[in-house]
This record gives structure tokens, sequence and C-alpha cells, in this order.
């Protein structure tokens, strides 16, 4: 059977035309990443047969459209779960009736997802009798997308369902977006024009601009690219790595993992067991870089790597250094003076000097 969402369709929308032609995994968090207005919302809206296009969508073997054939099939009948920024949840009914109505729309179509096993998630037991007005966002947005796990899709799409909500409601979210993968199996797509929000939820990400592909594959070597950089700003161009956890310091409260024979510590992360990979974001504006070891310093991940990659722009005061530890690289924005004083070059050997370490899952 494939396993694959085979995308080659095309929306027009005024003078906006969208295009998009892609193999993607049908499994794990697909993320959708762009700036405004580049078709990140009409993708998901064509793919649930909101929005009428031309091509073909082949969902894990199934023909959703084929206009060549005629084949269109309405979207109540294309199992797609849709989350929204705002919940969208029924105000007469409490949370416990909102999840019921959802299950029993489903049926029997996928009995490995109960009611039972949503409920508990979520974390939504003491949240089941109250009424929708009484919740906060951050318990709506948890109550809105069980209830569209409790329909059963076959494919999710989430449309920047983060985006309305404020710093403390986005990490009370995130951990349950996280374990939808492991925990579902349900195949997502996942729109945002926040890379941090993709960088730690996707497996891999599709980079949309005007309308057109500009990136596709492994979200790590998509984010690292500097024409996906520009996208997310200087202050939130970073990197996605890989490292492996070694050990916890419980003395000092210290994670320590390793990224290609290198050591990296952060803030304590008990419950990552020793072995197990974690995924490790740093921005671009938390590392420097040095050209012999330095010592007598409070930043304490200091990485031996090499010059991957140097590009300078006369028309900008910045240079942008990629640096591979190990095989994986890390960015770093320094200015084009402190570049030549160094006399940096591809090959040239240097230590990475990490200020910051986010661990995304």
């Amino acid at each position: 059977m494939p396993s694959d969402l085979d995308i080659d369709l095309s929306v027009a929308l005024g003078d906006f035309r969208l295009d998009v032609a892609e193999r993607v995994p049908f499994a794990g968090i697909t993320g959708v990443f762009g700036p405004s207005a580049s078709g990140k919302s009409t993708l998901l809206r064509a793919l649930a047969g909101f929005e009428p296009a031309r091509g073909h969508i082949v969902v894990a073997g199934e023909t959703w459209l084929d206009t060549a054939r005629g084949i269109a099939v309405p979207p109540f009948r294309r199992r797609v779960g849709f989350l929204f920024q705002d919940a969208r949840l029924f105000a007469h009914l409490d949370v416990a009736g909102n999840l019921a109505y959802a299950a029993r729309r489903a049926g029997d179509s996928d009995p490995a997802i109960s009611m039972e096993d949503v409920v508990g998630a979520f974390d939504l037991e003491p949240l089941l009798p109250r009424r929708v007005e009484a919740l906060s966002g951050g318990e709506r947005q948890r109550v809105a997308l069980a209830r569209t796990l409790l329909a059963r899709p076959a494919l999710l799409l989430l449309d920047e369902p983060l985006a309305a909500l404020d710093l403390y409601r986005k990490a009370e979210i995130l951990p349950y977006l996280e374990s939808l993968s492991a925990r579902f199996h349900v195949p997502t797509l996942y729109v945002s024009h926040a890379i941090d929000e993709v960088a730690r939820l996707a497996d891999r990400t599709l980079v949309l601009t005007d309308g057109r592909v500009r990136a596709f594959g492994p979200t790590p070597a998509v984010l690292e690219r500097l024409d996906v950089q520009s996208i997310a700003g200087p202050l939130e161009a970073s990197v996605v790595i890989e490292a492996r956890v070694t050990g916890h310091d419980t003395g000092y409260r210290l994670t320590r993992l390793d990224v290609g024979g290198e050591t990296i510590s952060l803030p304590e992360a008990s419950h990552l067991d020793v072995g197990a990979t974690a995924r490790l974001r740093i921005r671009a504006r938390d590392v420097a870089v040095a050209t012999t070891r330095p010592g007598g310093l409070s930043i304490r991940n200091v990485l031996e790597g090499a010059v991957a990659e140097l590009v300078t722009d006369p028309d900008s005061p910045f240079a942008e250094v990629l640096i591979d530890v190990g095989g994986q690289h890390l960015r770093a924005r320094i200015t084009r003076a402190a570049a030549d004083e160094l006399a940096l070059e591809e090959g040239r050997p240097i230590y990475a000097l990490v200020k910051s370490v986010s661990l995304d899952g």
C-alpha cells in the first residue's frame, strides 16, 4: 500500500496562484512554513476540499482529487481532521459533549483512538464538565485537538493552532502536539509562520513563498538553508541538530549530550534517558566563533569544528558562518570585520561558543 501523500495541485485565488507538487511521507509531522500570504493555509484548505483545485491528491493510495479523471471527493468524505486558530467548539455543549459528538460521528472507523486514550493524553478529565466559555485559550485548543482526533481522521491538518495564544499558553500546548505522532500515529500537516514551532515539532518541513515550494526535506537540513533563514529573520535564524544524552549531573543540575564527539551541557532535563536522542535548536545569534580554544569563560559549551561555508554580503555588515561539528551544522552570525580579522575561510578549524541552547523535544 502506498505510504505517502502525493500532491500535484494548483489553486487560483484572484491574482494569487498556489502550485505544489510533492510526495510527502504519510507519517509523523510535516511542517508547512513560510511568510504570511505564501499559501500555507490555502494548501491545507485545498487538501481538505474547502478550496477548488486542479491536479491530483492521492492519500495513502486513495484518490481524493484527479481533475483529469473527473474525480473530486467532497470534503465530508475526506477523512480529514482540521484544526483552526480558533477552537470552534460547540458553545452549547460542555467539554464532554464536544468530545462525545466527534466520537459518535466517527463510529468505529478507528477503534485504536478511544475516548479514554484521548482524554488521558490531553489531561482533560478535570475539564469534562466545564462549559466552553469557562475554558482558557490553551484549554480550548487542547479540547479542540482532542475532538479532532476523536473524529478518527486519516490526515490531520493543523492551521496555525497556536497563533492566537500567548507564550505561556503556547508552552502549555506544545508538549501535547509533540505527543501526537508517537501516541496516535495520525499523519499531520502543521502550518506555522513561527520557525521555533516548526523546529520543535516537524519531522520534515515544506517551505512556501509566493505560492511556490522553496524547500522540502528533513527539518534540520531545510532550516539551516540561508534562503529559509532569511524568511525567519535575523533574530530567529537557527539550526536544529540531534544530540545523544550521555548523562545527568545531579550536583549542578545539568544534562550532558554528545554532538559529533563534542559535549553540550544544558539545564537538567531528567525526563530524557541516557542514550536517548534529543533535538536541539541553536540560534545563530547565540553562537560566537574563535580560532583558538578560549579559556576563562562563563560559556560552557565550546565545540570544536570547521568552517563549512562563509557567506558575506558587501551591502551588509554581517557574515554568516556555517560550522561543521561532527557532520552536523551550527550557524553563527558575526560581523564581516570579525570574519576578516579571524581570516575565516572554508575548511579552517574553529571553535563555536554556544551561549544558549533550546531543547526541542
